[in-house]
């Protein structure tokens, strides 16, 4: 099957969340990496959702249209999620419907699976905090450290994700220097732009909208008091606009 995997911008990746072993503080950080990968087309979040300590991550799942996968503690000795989490992967890869794996968590556990995703040809992109063990990060075919997200610590509260919601016309529309002090906005549309980017350093306006809906599917322009995503951009002050003819692009400078 892996013949048949596709590469590039359109390769399928498959992210799976260890609820348990991973803060969800952290999870728009790291969709809006695992989207410079491909199309994440499967998003599973595993756990058992009767445990209250899981409660931040309810506060997400649906406004990023993750699916969550109860898991129960049968037993104490066995982890009901790894083992969960380890067969979905596996069917995911025999299926042949993955070019990639992003496992989110802190667990080395996973390190067997690793290796056996890699040598089937799947890519997979591992991401934890900083206390995960060397053999996982290293056996990743990339690894990324989500300490860097606003708080890392369970018990600190979480980021609150907007679910969608239709939002008055009469919105009033922010400054730039608000939506540029607007944290997840800006490393939002900053992820979209890299992740769109073509060959001559510009991204066409058209993807980069589609990579914010594979990000953030709740997002909307009206929000910020825009009709269109090309003007909040604009508005932001971020990044250089191009237009030719009706196609506009934009390009970060920072990346110029």
């Amino acid at each position: 099957m892996e013949g048949t995997r596709s590469r590039g911008p359109e390769s399928r990746v498959a992210l799976l969340i260890d609820a348990e072993n991973a803060p969800a503080t952290a999870i728009e950080l790291v969709l809006s990496k695992v989207t410079q990968h491909g199309v994440v087309h499967v998003r599973r979040a595993y756990g058992n959702w009767k445990n209250p300590q899981l409660r931040p991550w309810e506060e997400c799942l649906h406004a990023l249209a993750i699916r969550p996968m109860q898991q129960f503690g049968y037993t104490a000795q066995k982890n009901a999620t790894d083992i969960a989490m380890v067969i979905d992967a596996m069917d995911l890869m025999h299926t042949g419907s993955v070019d990639g794996v992003a496992l989110m968590s802190s667990d080395a556990d996973f390190t067997p699976l690793v290796m056996r995703l890699l040598s089937n040809g799947v890519k997979v992109y591992g991401y934890g905090e900083r206390k995960t063990p060397a053999a996982f990060v290293n056996a990743c075919s990339e690894f990324t450290y989500v300490d860097e997200a606003p708080s890392s610590d369970s018990k600190a509260t979480p980021a609150k994700v907007t679910p969608a919601k239709a939002t008055p016309a009469n919105t009033p529309r922010r400054s730039t220097n608000e939506l540029r002090g607007d944290t997840r906005l800006t490393t939002l549309l900053r992820s979209a732009v890299g992740a769109a980017k073509a060959k001559d350093g510009w991204s066409a306006l058209s993807a980069v909208g589609a990579q914010i809906s594979a990000q953030q599917s709740s997002f909307a322009p009206s929000d910020y008091g825009f009709s269109k995503l090309g003007d909040l951009i604009e508005a932001s002050g971020l990044f250089e606009i191009r237009r030719t003819g009706t196609v506009v692009s934009v390009r970060d400078p920072r990346k110029a």
